[in-house]
């Protein structure tokens, strides 16, 4: 698992630009690449820093023991566990549309996994049914041809070949449930353009789509020890390392993304919900985390598209005390190098620190 998320955050930066240069939903601002590489980031640091019990302990007259041995250590060795700390820190962590469902993704994928020191043809379809329904529940306006639609797809290949083998929880057969569910992604991907007007026009496909198609095959090959298929992009219309960024040529998106992490109680967070689909869209809610407080709430992390923050923040604040909260341009400069991104107007939380893996 922390290989996965190590590649995938590797992988993600390197084609981050090519992410960018197709984003034109839910709105043409070129970021896709960039969100989702920052929250793939975030929770592949956080995997890597699950304590570990390997290293020899000072004794105090000044020798040393060996390592522990014993019961493996929850936190290094459940895979449940390993992948609940990383979705946690990606959904604190969590940038634009795309990062945030992929947080909702891995802290879902997470639930089935707790408690294992190993992954499975089973596990891995349990998983990836989890984490693909409530990424769609997630959004108060699901709608098809997204990333969304590659999740489904990979979870029913998953779950198609699980079923074939009569839940066999042999290596190989995860293997077969790790190919299908990458093939099952790219052919979904190849669909979005057909399902979403917009990408119809334009002559693309979806680029959270393909983003998410990058992590299912990250998953793979740190499974299968492969290398990652570069093959799955070829034909991708618009996925062209030479292709202009094509959002720039559309109309221009006026208003804000509003990100926040908050403590509700359920009834809060059922108002919230209501009130900021009445307010914009792309309204995302989920729970960070599955404990609830004393007083019953729960953290959240919000998303929401706004022509105007303020009402929006307004209502937030009238619920409980934001934290890590947000406010983005989504209309970015249409000359993708005209401007640093810290120059544009309210974006200052849009970070274009790539770790090195920009291009």
């Amino acid at each position: 698992m922390k290989r996965w998320l190590g590649k995938a955050e590797t992988t993600l930066g390197n084609h981050s630009d090519r992410l960018n240069a197709i984003n034109i939903f839910p709105v043409a601002d070129g970021d896709t690449g960039t969100n989702l590489y920052l929250t793939v980031r975030a929770a592949a640091r956080a995997a890597q820093g699950v304590p570990t019990d390997t290293t020899a302990r000072p004794l105090v007259n000044g020798n040393t023991r060996p390592p522990v041995v014993g019961p493996p250590d929850p936190a290094q060795n459940d895979v449940g566990a390993v992948l609940a700390r990383a979705g946690q820190a990606a959904m604190e962590q969590a940038r634009g549309n795309s990062g945030t469902l992929f947080a909702v993704f891995l802290c879902a994928a997470a639930e089935p996994l707790a408690g294992h020191t190993r992954l499975s043809s089973p596990l891995l379809a349990a998983a990836l049914n989890r984490a693909q329904i409530r990424a769609w529940s997630a959004l108060s306006d699901p709608v098809p041809g997204t990333m969304l639609s590659v999740m489904e797809a990979a979870g029913r290949a998953a779950a198609v070949v699980d079923a074939d083998h009569d839940g066999d929880d042999s290596n190989h057969t995860l293997g077969l449930a790790l190919d299908a569910a990458v093939e099952a992604a790219l052919a979904a991907v190849v669909r979005t353009e057909d399902q979403l007007e917009a990408l119809h026009t334009a002559r693309v496909v979806d680029a959270g789509g393909v983003g998410m198609l990058l992590v299912l095959d990250c998953l793979r090959s740190a499974v299968l020890g492969e290398e990652l298929q570069e093959q799955l992009f070829d034909g991708l219309h618009g996925y062209d390392v030479q292709a202009p960024h094509i959002h720039a040529d559309l109309p221009r998106d006026d208003g804000v993304e509003v990100m926040c992490t908050i403590t509700l109680s359920p009834l809060d967070a059922a108002t919230m919900r209501q009130r900021l689909d009445e307010l914009g869209e792309s309204v995302i809610m989920s729970q960070v985390g599955g404990e609830a407080d004393a007083d019953g709430a729960y953290r959240w992390r919000v998303h929401v598209h706004v022509s105007d923050a303020a009402p929006a923040v307004a209502l937030i604040r009238s619920l409980g005390e934001p934290s890590d909260i947000s406010v983005s341009e989504l209309a970015l400069p249409r000359d993708p190098g005209s401007l640093p991104l810290e120059a544009v107007p309210g974006a200052a939380a849009r970070s274009t620190d790539l770790g090195g893996h920009g291009r």
